[in-house]
């Protein structure tokens, strides 16, 4: 399959067919799952289940569940299976044993196997960790379907250089920004007005300042319509999500942050809209279900039989949209002025969210206070001078690690201060 680096209104900065002839499109093609014992993971490999004939496995990667990816590998015969804990490896070895299938340990081990030739790799690795990975994967000219949002929010520019420069070919997919490529098809750059990624507001929407202060960890797990990890789902309650989606589809569809908007909508059915100069709302809608995006990734530039719900809108009954609120949701005012701020700054958004959250899960701060101490890190580390553009992975990996640092020292104050 012709590869291009940033798929853009249905063409590419590179040059890629729009659509490839049927008997290319169905030779088998070999599939990495990186995170595959993840939310993202496990609806990859129930598509990749529902399919056996069309896809073969090459690799297989986890954090530490060794049980869960030594079982996925032995079901879908890998060939090459890591765990990114590298004291777990005699484990893996063991519960691998007799199968033939190759395994490792550590970080080295997780690039490896996104390294390994396959066609189409899921980049699902979370956090910072996943950026190496996925870069091994563009690096040899890889379809890549990216589910980390890091690996942009932290290192937009060069990982996006770096794509086109091996061809590689990025395929978004997240839900809104998998709705936006399928939308932006409609249209040609010079014509796009705007992009808005819709979000569900979370299980706080119409709470008030007070309460999201002292929300708990259970209120914060209890997403009204998705079911995903727990990060993701803290996340989503903060609308720090949305914010990392805005900073993330600037740099994959190279937009302006006044070309990009949020909208809340409760229903979660349409994903996200594109509007062009002829003011031509083009939306793509669906069951909030993630296998929908994953397998508009996995059939690409086809599409295959998805397993979701069917979209039933007379059920639905009704849309409803409301503009989102920058003061009880200061997540996504950050996200905005980092992107505007640049040179590293969106590093540090997300780099301070990590320990936030984790502080949060850990009962070290508020709910409330995750704003707070993204705020503080972010503001002390512009009045620092520490800005500077990111020219390597490496440069992207020291300022999370910097970042994460002074956090933690941050993390007393904040939690002192009254709300």
């Amino acid at each position: 399959m012709a590869s291009a680096a940033v798929l853009w209104f249905g063409k590419a900065m590179s040059a890629v067919p729009l659509r490839n002839n049927k008997a290319a499109a169905s030779a088998v093609r070999t599939v990495t799952v990186l995170g595959a014992t993840g939310s993202i993971g496990d609806s990859t490999m129930d598509l990749l289940r529902a399919a056996p004939d069309r896809y073969r496995i090459e690799a297989l990667t986890a954090n530490s569940n060794v049980g869960d990816l030594a079982k996925l590998a032995k079901e879908f015969d890998a060939r090459f299976a890591a765990i990114a804990d590298p004291s777990l490896l005699e484990d893996l070895q063991d519960a691998l044993a007799g199968t033939g299938i190759e395994c490792g340990a550590g970080e080295s081990a997780i690039i490896e196997a996104a390294a390994r030739p396959a066609d189409w790799v899921m980049a699902a690795v979370s956090g910072a960790a996943g950026l190496k990975p996925a870069l091994a994967a563009v690096d040899r000219g890889a379809t890549v379907a990216l589910a980390n949002k890091e690996c942009l929010v932290c290192a937009g520019d060069f990982f996006m250089q770096r794509a086109a420069t091996a061809g590689a070919c990025i395929l978004p997919a997240d839900s809104e920004h998998n709705a936006l490529f399928q939308a932006l098809g409609s249209g040609n750059r010079e014509e796009l007005v705007r992009v808005i990624i819709t979000a569900s507001g979370g299980p706080f929407r119409t709470w008030t300042s007070k309460d999201i202060e002292q929300a708990t960890l259970a209120q914060a797990l209890k997403h009204p319509n998705w079911s995903m990890g727990q990060k993701i789902t803290i996340d989503s309650a903060s609308m720090m999500n949305k914010g990392l989606e805005v900073i993330e589809a600037s740099y994959l569809f190279a937009l302006t942050p006044d070309e990009i908007d949020v909208l809340v909508h409760p229903q979660s059915i349409i994903h996200g809209m594109v509007e062009f100069s002829d003011r031509s709302v083009v939306a793509q809608l669906g069951a909030p279900d993630m296998r929908t995006p994953i397998a508009h990734c996995l059939g690409w530039p086809d599409r295959i039989v998805g397993p979701a719900a069917k979209l039933d809108l007379a059920k639905i009954g009704q849309l409803s949209f409301e503009a989102p609120d920058f003061a009880r949701f200061p997540a996504l005012r950050l996200a905005y002025d980092a992107l505007r701020t640049g040179r590293g700054a969106t590093t540090v958004y997300n780099a301070a969210n990590e320990v936030a959250v984790a502080a949060f899960i850990e009962g070290k701060i508020k709910f409330g206070a995750i704003a707070r101490l993204v705020e503080a890190t972010l503001d002390g580390w512009v009045r620092s001078g520490n800005l500077a553009p990111l020219t390597s992975a490496d440069d992207a990996i020291a300022v999370d690690h910097n970042v994460r640092n002074r956090a933690a020292t941050l993390l007393p104050q904040i939690a002192a201060k009254a709300s």
